[in-house]
């Protein structure tokens, strides 16, 4: 077991080994990075590394257990505390995978910094009766239990990274920009870090500009209505259109489109968040209900909400974004990064002198980035120092995020 209590120990080493678990709304499964950050003698980042990547997929039970977890109709408490704990199960074991394939040993991590799996997500705030009288609070849910986690490892767990933006008044997500602006920050251009996993979300990164000039937000849906009509058009034997090669053999439904475009999410001013709660499951059924009655095809509607997905992003661009701020590059990261006709559906609404492209080609993985984000993030919580953003997430003040767990 890792020795408890040596934040001072940590704090003044200018090495540090950590790993960064992320398990997104998409529900496919858990990403693992081994990420080495170099501080320098102010004890700030310095430098960013990725050592490995290890990625393991949930089973189909387990996905269908999370996935009743996201319904008010279908979510029960029992299973709920019983995934609590047994998803730490498979963290644990991403964590024994990746540091086996790193060849480096549990008494080498410093810390695993762990997202856990988001349940429920409220935007804004909702009313609660207050001990003096009705009032609102700000909540979201993300599960996975820290002390599993540690006990099975040996290694200190950094957790629990949203619950201190939301008591600090802010959305609690994203949280992500934090460490966007860390990786990706340039001095002559200025950039858009798209994340496109079952929400899509965006940071913006002006040239030359501070962290409290950052903006980001939740553009809307990403792969998760994809996702959906996908698992319904083949009765469960694919996940998700790989490359977007059935969305490219069917024709966007205009009527459709503009129809979806109207939800009012979309005109709504940064900050804003939004999750499966909003556009899961009984979404997709009701948006291929709709396309029953006005006879499109399952390959037109799959095409359809590709083109939501990519015109919800570059209407957001556009809205709230554009106006205000020169962008040269849009970097995107996330299994939609990988779907080729959404990216030549973005890339065709944006002015031509942006440039859209992944991760990949600035040598991280695209389905990494979020995993060493929470590295990030775990480590500048062991530092002491706030990792959220207020101007992202509208949180009254800068805070340190996160529980940790010895």
């Amino acid at each position: 077991m890792n020795q408890p209590a040596n934040l001072l120990d940590y704090r003044t080493k200018s090495e540090h080994l950590l790993i960064g678990l992320m398990s997104g709304t998409s529900l496919d499964g858990i990403d693992a990075a081994l990420v080495a950050i170099r501080t320098d003698e102010q004890g700030e980042i310095a430098d960013v590394t990725l050592r490995d990547f290890f990625y393991m997929p949930y089973s189909e039970d387990l996905r269908e257990w999370v996935m009743s977890l996201c319904s008010v109709e279908t979510a029960r408490l029992d299973q709920l505390t019983a995934v609590h704990y047994g998803l730490s199960e498979w963290y644990a074991h991403a964590v024994e995978q990746l540091i086996k394939q790193a060849n480096v040993t549990a008494e080498e991590v410093d810390a695993v910094c762990m997202h856990g799996q988001t349940i429920w997500h409220i935007a804004g705030r909702t009313p609660f009766p207050g001990p003096t009288g009705m009032t609102e609070v700000r909540a979201s849910l993300q599960i996975g239990e820290l002390s599993t986690l540690a006990e099975r490892t040996g290694i200190p767990v950094v957790g629990n990274f949203r619950a201190r933006d939301l008591a600090a008044d802010g959305e609690g997500a994203p949280l992500v920009p934090y460490a966007d602006y860390i990786l990706f920050r340039d001095p002559q251009k200025g950039r858009l870090l798209q994340n496109i996993g079952g929400i899509a979300n965006v940071t913006v990164l002006p040239a030359e500009e501070s962290i409290e000039k950052v903006v980001a937000f939740d553009t809307g849906p990403g792969n998760m209505i994809m996702d959906q009509i996908v698992q319904v058009m083949t009765e469960g034997r694919l996940r998700y259109d790989a490359g977007g090669e059935i969305a490219a053999s069917g024709t966007v439904s205009q009527e459709l489109l503009d129809r979806l475009l109207q939800d009012p999410y979309y005109q709504i001013q940064p900050p804003k968040s939004t999750g499966r709660e909003v556009y899961g499951k009984a979404f997709a059924q009701e948006l291929l209900a709709q396309a029953t009655q006005l006879g499109i095809s399952q390959a037109d509607l799959l095409a359809t909400v590709t083109a939501l997905t990519a015109t919800s992003i570059a209407n957001a661009y556009k809205q709230f974004v554009l106006p205000t701020t020169k962008v040269e590059e849009v970097i995107v990261s996330g299994g939609g990064a990988h779907n080729q006709t959404l990216l030549r559906m973005l890339q065709s609404q944006l002015p031509a002198e942006i440039t859209v492209t992944t991760t990949q080609q600035f040598g991280m993985p695209d389905d990494a980035k979020e995993a060493v984000a929470f590295a990030i993030l775990g480590h500048e919580t062991l530092m002491g120092r706030p990792s959220n953003v207020p101007s992202v997430t509208g949180a009254k003040r800068a805070v340190p995020l996160g529980n940790i767990c010895f």
